[in-house]
C-alpha cells in the first residue's frame, strides 16, 4: 500500500504530462481557467473546434482520439447561462460518442443550483433537471466547486465530488491579518458555511437576519452577534447582483462595525452589481475565478480574485490517479 501511495506521489510531481491515457479539453465558458489547470497538472487542453451556425445552434467536434481515455471537461454555467450549459452537454454527447472511457464534467459554478427546492407552488427543482441532463448526456463523474446548497450531490446517481474554495479564501485573509476579525454569514442559510470559515479563521460569528420581499430583492432587518469595533468579513458562495451583500455591509456598519470586507466563490455580479459595490462602503471583496469577471468587474479595484486553478487541479489529478481528495480540504 505504500508503495503505491509513493508511486502514487512522484507520478503526481511529475505532473500528467506523460500519461497518455488522460485528456483535458474546455469549453468556451471560462478558458483562462482551464489554461491555468492544464499548466497545473502540466498538460496541454485537448484540441477541439466549437462554433456556432448563424442561428446560433451549436456545432462541436473533437480534433483528437479520446478512445479508451480518462477526459475531464472544464465548463462553468457561468452567464449566458444556458448558452453555456447547452456546449457542456453538446461537449459530453461528442466525448461520449467518441469512445471515451470516462468523462468527468468539471463544473466550477453550477448554474439552477439555487433552484434546490418546491419553495413556492408549481415551481420546478431545475438543479435536478441539470443533474438528470449531465448524467443523459454522457457524463460518468462530477466535480463541483462550492455547491450553493451541498445536498444537490444528491440529485446525481454518478459518483460527484465537492470542493470548497474556503481553503484559498481562509489562506488569503490569514496572510491579511486584520485585527479584531469577525466571520459575518448574510442570511441564515449560509450559517453553516460562514461558521466553517470562521472555525478556521479563528474568529467569532455573526448573522444578519435578512427578510428577503422578491427574487432579487433583500432587505436586511437586524445583526445578531456583536460587531462593534470589529472588522467583519462577509462570507457567502454567490454574489450575483449584490443587494443583499451592500445592505450586509450597511446593516453592520450602522451597528459600530469599523470596516467591512467580503468574500465569495462565485463572482456571478450580474445586473447593477458592480455599479452597487463601487458605491457601497464596503472595504474590498475577495472573490475566486470560477466565473470569468465581466469587463466592468475587471476594473474596479474593490474586487480582488484569486485562483482556485491548483484546488482543482489537485483533485483532478487524485480522481485520474483513483487517491484520496479528503486532504484537499484543508
Amino acid at each position: 500500500m505504500k508503495e503505491a501511495k509513493a508511486a502514487a506521489d512522484r507520478k503526481r510531481s511529475r505532473g500528467l504530462g506523460d500519461d497518455k491515457s488522460f485528456k483535458l479539453f474546455s469549453g468556451t465558458a471560462n478558458l483562462p481557467l482551464a489554461e491555468e489547470i492544464a499548466r497545473f497538472v502540466g498538460v496541454k487542453l485537448g484540441e477541439c473546434k466549437l462554433q456556432r451556425f448563424a442561428d446560433g445552434e451549436v456545432y462541436f467536434q473533437l480534433l483528437e482520439n479520446v478512445r479508451g481515455k480518462d477526459v475531464f471537461l472544464v465548463q462553468p454555467t457561468c452567464y449566458p447561462v444556458d448558452q453555456h450549459l447547452l456546449e457542456l452537454l453538446i461537449m459530453i454527447d461528442a466525448l461520449k460518442r467518441a469512445s471515451a472511457r470516462r468523462i468527468t464534467a468539471v463544473v466550477p459554478y453550477y448554474g439552477y443550483a439555487r433552484q434546490d427546492r418546491k419553495d413556492r407552488p408549481r415551481v420546478p427543482i431545475s438543479s435536478k433537471l441539470i443533474a438528470d441532463l449531465l448524467e443523459t448526456a454522457g457524463a460518468n463523474r462530477a466535480l463541483f466547486a462550492d455547491l450553493h446548497a451541498a445536498q444537490i450531490q444528491g440529485f446525481f446517481n454518478i459518483p460527484v465530488d465537492h470542493m470548497f474554495c474556503s481553503p484559498v479564501l481562509v489562506s488569503h485573509f490569514r496572510e491579511m491579518n486584520l485585527p479584531d476579525l469577525t466571520v459575518v454569514s448574510p442570511d441564515a442559510g449560509g450559517v453553516e458555511r460562514a461558521r466553517h470559515f470562521a472555525t478556521k479563521m479563528g474568529a467569532p460569528l455573526a448573522i444578519v437576519d435578512k427578510r428577503r420581499t422578491d427574487m432579487n430583492v433583500a432587505e436586511v432587518m437586524h445583526v445578531i452577534g456583536d460587531v462593534k469595533g470589529r472588522t467583519c468579513v462577509v462570507f457567502d458562495d454567490i454574489v450575483d447582483t449584490a443587494g443583499t451583500l451592500v445592505k450586509t455591509v450597511d446593516a453592520l456598519l450602522a451597528n459600530g462595525a469599523a470596516s467591512v470586507y467580503a468574500c465569495a466563490s462565485h463572482p456571478v455580479l450580474s445586473g447593477p452589481a458592480v455599479d452597487r459595490i463601487a458605491a457601497s462602503r464596503l472595504t474590498e471583496l475577495v472573490v475566486t475565478n470560477t466565473i470569468p469577471l465581466r469587463e466592468a468587474a475587471q476594473k474596479l479595484p474593490k474586487i480582488r480574485v484569486l485562483s482556485i486553478a491548483g484546488l482543482l487541479g489537485a483533485a483532478i489529478e487524485s480522481i485520474h490517479m483513483e487517491t484520496s481528495v479528503s486532504t484537499l480540504f484543508n
